[in-house]
């Protein structure tokens, strides 16, 4: 678990969580878009708690130990552009209708709990931070 300011890789992700005992790898990649509620997005920057990091990794931790599964995920922070990756996440099952909705709690409980903060700068040279509310 990490947040970096670097590219991130979903394989090295997946590879993080693959067994020989797991028929399924769900991998999550989360994308600049280049709108939000009908405004054009023109670019993001991701900011951080210094200790963003540990609540990650809690985040990870806890969800693994409540489905027993290997689990893994990064968030980038920093200036991103449209098409790059903010969050890949990954979770590995025996099965992939389990893989499928821990990755989607995963994902779900970083945006919520984890302090990661979102400033959207829209084409039209207006900008919003999103997310200020996590952790409060």
């Amino acid at each position: 678990m990490a947040v970096s300011t670097e590219t991130l890789d979903p394989a090295k992700v997946a590879a993080a969580v693959e067994g020989p005992e797991h028929g399924a790898v769900v991998v999550f990649t989360g994308v600049v878009r280049n709108h939000d509620q009908g405004r054009a997005v023109s670019a993001l920057e991701y900011s951080a708690h210094p200790e963003a990091e540990q609540f990650l990794s809690r985040c990870c931790q806890q969800m693994s130990t409540e489905s027993g599964l290997p689990l893994a995920a990064v968030h980038r922070v920093g200036p991103l552009t449209i098409g790059d990756l903010a969050l890949v996440a990954a979770v590995a099952a025996p099965h992939r209708a389990e893989a499928f909705a821990v990755c989607a709690e995963l994902v779900e409980r970083i945006k919520h709990d984890v302090p990661i903060w979102k400033r959207q700068r829209f084409e039209d040279g207006l900008s919003e931070w999103v997310g200020l509310d996590a952790c409060s």
